[in-house]
């Protein structure tokens, strides 16, 4: 089975972001996905930085696919978009029905887990489209994505988002730019203090959500890790691990380690836990509230 590193989600300065993908260079992973995919504003990386990024970690080994944006909503975002789209060297992962747009009847494409796809018919417009891959959404349950990998056209990857703080909303607004009272074409970039999202409580006091600009995320982190062997048995070919500040070279130690047979499962997900930023979580997983943290059962 491939490990994928998702695409960055949080806004980090410069040099911490180029320190960080140097790292990933050495890391056991088979794909990563790159670029800015939350907000346009976000500038310490560019297009050409990206790029240049993509090229160092391409010389690897390692397959590289460019993100596009999820939520397009100005021409300057969607000249940034046609752009990515034809940068003639890499793979892209449509976030919007735009890219998909734009990408139909080009080099396949891989269906970001923004599109929504929760039936078969959807999978085939998009494969007739051109992708080559469709990444579930972030709801999808045990069931659905077996149900769709069986009844998916045939030579079409499957991927699944299997740890990470789990994006749920994205919004016109920016909500880490309201929280400080600020406007958000004034953020004053605030997204760069809090490197893994901001945390929103309940008014009980109980940590909740996490603000990350325009996105909101889940508080707790979701890990399918304990799951891999029911994924492998429905034909789950790829699993995307999540970028977060801290240890996550060793969380990607963690997967490839049960994913070759060199820990259990359970060992493997006991470990990670302590190397989370928040408890876990794979409610959704099972067909149950997303919070909620169930133990494998059946494999599932």
């Amino acid at each position: 089975m491939k490990l994928a590193l998702g695409p960055l989600q949080y806004y980090w300065p410069r040099q911490m972001i180029s320190d960080f993908y140097r790292s990933v260079a050495g890391m056991p992973v088979d794909i990563v996905y790159l670029g800015e995919t939350v907000c346009s504003r976000r500038h310490e990386f560019r297009l050409a930085d990206w790029l240049d990024t993509a090229d160092m970690l391409a010389a690897t080994g390692k397959e590289v696919v460019l993100s596009s944006q999820v939520l397009i909503e100005s021409e300057a975002e969607l000249k940034t978009l046609r752009t990515l789209i034809d940068n003639g060297r890499f793979r892209i992962e449509a976030n919007d029905m735009a890219a998909v747009g734009l990408l139909a009847g080009k080099a396949g494409f891989v269906a970001g887990p923004y599109l929504n796809v929760f039936n078969r018919h959807t999978l085939s417009s998009l494969a007739q489209a051109g992708a080559q891959r469709w990444v579930a959404v972030m709801e999808a349950s045990a069931e659905l994505v077996g149900a769709l990998i069986a009844g998916s056209p045939a030579g079409l990857e499957a991927e699944v988002f299997a740890y990470g703080r789990q994006p749920l909303a994205f919004s016109a607004r920016c909500m880490t730019a309201r929280a400080h009272d600020l406007p958000r074409d004034d953020c004053r970039f605030s997204c760069l203090d809090y490197p893994d999202g901001l945390t929103m409580q309940t008014r009980e006091g109980e940590d909740f959500l996490i603000f990350n600009g325009t996105q909101t995320q889940s508080w707790r982190t979701v890990s399918l890790l304990s799951s891999l062997p029911a994924m492998q048995e429905m034909g789950v070919g790829i699993l995307r691990i999540s970028p977060q500040s801290q240890a996550t070279d060793s969380i990607v130690a963690l997967f490839r380690a049960a994913c070759d047979g060199l820990m259990p499962f359970h060992e493997a997900e006991r470990r990670l836990a302590a190397l989370a930023p928040s408890p876990t979580c794979n409610g959704y997983w099972h067909a149950r509230p997303g919070m909620v943290h169930l133990p494998a059962a059946g494999g599932l």
